[in-house]
């Protein structure tokens, strides 16, 4: 990884991990969860001389995804005029597609600006692997959180970008209508930690960790 560097974005009042990781070689980078605060992800990528390759959603939250058009429509109007190729957004799964729908109308509930509704060029499904920035990230659905959350995995690298399911700690809420506690400690245990204690994840918030260290300390995963 030493080829590689990240850049992790607290956005919206949620602090929401929005992260920009890029080949410091050819400078391609991808964006994960471009949630708001579109000025402060594209001043990073002007800094940094950064070309877009791909942005990915683990699901459809308004802190994870109301950035996400804006993100992609600015990228792309500068791009068409360079000759470049398109920046898809991809994923989440198709199960959190009214959630994607909704951002506008929760974030006026909330008295937010500036978030808007997204459709995804494509949606993901488990067993999908991404290829970009000379990574592949392997999708894992991981519900619970939400239908249709997924997670992104680069087994080489040893890391994960996974939203809101696991956290240093703790793992997400399921307190909403559609929450399944059940399913979102299924999606922990059967999926994420058998792929190796030494993986570090990035998490929606606050401070990443990793599998092993979640597997040993976290008080949800105990029993």
């Amino acid at each position: 990884m030493s080829d590689y560097r990240m850049a992790i974005i607290p956005v919206t009042v949620f602090q929401q991990n929005c992260t920009v990781m890029w080949h410091t070689g050819t400078k391609r980078a991808v964006i994960v969860d471009p949630g708001g605060e579109v000025g402060r992800i594209l001043d990073l990528l002007e800094t940094q001389e950064l070309q877009v390759e791909t942005i990915l959603l683990t699901h459809g939250h308004l802190d994870h995804a109301g950035g996400a058009e804006a993100t992609r429509g600015v990228i792309n109007e500068a791009y068409e005029r360079l000759g470049w190729a398109r920046v898809p957004v991809l994923g989440p799964d198709e199960r959190d597609a009214p959630l994607l729908a909704q951002i506008e109308a929760q974030s006026a509930r909330m008295g937010l600006q500036g978030l808007v509704n997204v459709v995804p060029d494509r949606y993901l499904t488990e067993g999908e692997v991404i290829e970009t920035i000379g990574l592949s990230f392997e999708v894992f659905h991981c519900p619970g959180h939400s239908p249709g959350h997924v997670v992104f995995v680069e087994k080489t690298a040893r890391m994960a970008f996974v939203g809101d399911v696991l956290f240093k700690g703790s793992v997400g809420r399921t307190d909403f209508d559609y929450g399944d506690p059940a399913a979102l400690i299924s999606s922990i245990k059967d999926k994420l930690l058998p792929l190796g204690d030494d993986i570090r994840f990035i998490c929606g918030h606050g401070d990443g960790s990793s599998f092993g260290a979640e597997r040993v300390g976290n008080p949800f995963l105990q029993g």
